[in-house]
């Protein structure tokens, strides 16, 4: 039961959050409107000091839902756009803290999962490949989450799935293969053996051809034989990520070394990849050995003994195990061998 006055407090209080949240998010909105690369470092100036003068949560909530409503659509975005977008998260990243990126991050990711199972006709889960994409160009994720995205479109290896990776390695595979050239191996091996095997699944092989040749260009780092391939936008901003950055640590240790598994499972096992997040209640180790061996020791004594410890208040296993340890053992050393088992 709430009494009346509390309940009119809540009230108020609700509703002043309520103006509070949505006056906040006209102005994040304003500010992403006008999000462009020549005014990229007063937008991002500003973006700090909302960040200082609101609740961390509240801005994460916020910035989130406008960049996911701006980027993910049922048409192709424009890659500038896109990266512009992702640049402003990277800056947030690494000038205010990690939890900005890794809040999108996990957004995004969710998301991508979503769509990857429900079979949408348009292009959001491209858009959402190419967020995921520039998040590790920009530095605000590791190429664990890139490779482990990837195995899991070789496994499922579908004409959907053929293109997004098609679209993904366009994106950052010579990236993957400057940062992990043994993964991207074993990636390029895995797909051969997956084309060969799904053959005679596809009417067109076409596609499956031009993304082993895609592949083996990356393996013999060949840059010609990837049309369409142009790291020239990507450098230009980076460089401009580095001017706006404060700190000098603005490139690896910021980097969030999450798996795409941990991700998805971040709400039932907790965010340790953020400080202060991570969960005391991810599953326990179970304890059903031990307890088979505490039963296995009580078991070996007498009724009498059991019926002494009942009267010592000897209420659990352990403690009844450790009296009747006690009482039954020949000498020290035979007590402190079965309390060590």
């Amino acid at each position: 039961y709430v009494p009346p006055q509390i309940r009119k407090v809540q009230e108020t209080l609700d509703d002043k959050k309520r103006e509070e949240l949505g006056r906040l998010k006209k102005m994040v909105n304003g500010l992403i409107n006008r999000l462009s690369e020549p005014n990229l470092s007063s937008i991002s100036g500003q973006m700090e000091e909302l960040y200082m003068s609101n609740s961390r949560k509240d801005m994460n909530d916020t910035l989130t839902d406008i960049l996911m409503n701006a980027c993910v659509t049922a048409v192709a975005m424009p890659a500038r756009l896109l990266m512009e977008h992702v640049l402003l998260v990277s800056i947030l990243h690494h000038n205010v803290g990690i939890e900005v990126g890794a809040h999108f991050l996990e957004a995004v990711v969710k998301k991508f999962d979503e769509l990857c199972k429900s079979d949408a006709e348009g292009k959001e889960c491209e858009n959402l490949l190419a967020l995921i994409a520039h998040l590790y160009n920009f530095h605000v994720v590791h190429c664990l989450l890139i490779f482990d995205i990837l195995k899991k479109l070789v496994s499922t290896f579908t004409e959907k799935e053929i293109e997004l990776i098609l679209f993904l390695l366009k994106n950052v595979g010579f990236s993957l293969r400057k940062d992990d050239a043994l993964a991207l191996k074993e990636l390029i091996t895995e797909t051969q053996r997956k084309a060969s095997t799904a053959e005679k699944k596809f009417q067109d092989q076409t596609r499956v051809r031009f993304m082993l040749e895609t592949m083996l260009a990356l393996r013999n780092n060949d840059m010609r034989k990837i049309p369409g391939y142009d790291p020239e936008p990507v450098e230009r901003l980076r460089k401009l990520q580095r001017a706006l950055v404060h700190s000098s640590g603005s490139g690896k240790d910021t980097q969030l070394r999450v798996s795409l598994e941990s991700l998805l499972s971040a709400d039932q096992a907790g965010r340790w990849w953020i400080v202060g997040s991570s969960w005391s209640g991810a599953p326990m180790i179970s304890d059903t050995k031990n307890q088979a061996q505490q039963k296995l020791h009580v078991g070996k004594v007498s009724s009498k003994i059991m019926e002494l410890a009942h009267k010592m208040r000897m209420n659990t296993d352990i403690r009844r195990s450790i009296f009747c340890v006690l009482m039954t053992s020949e000498d020290f050393m035979d007590a402190f061998e079965k309390l060590l088992k």
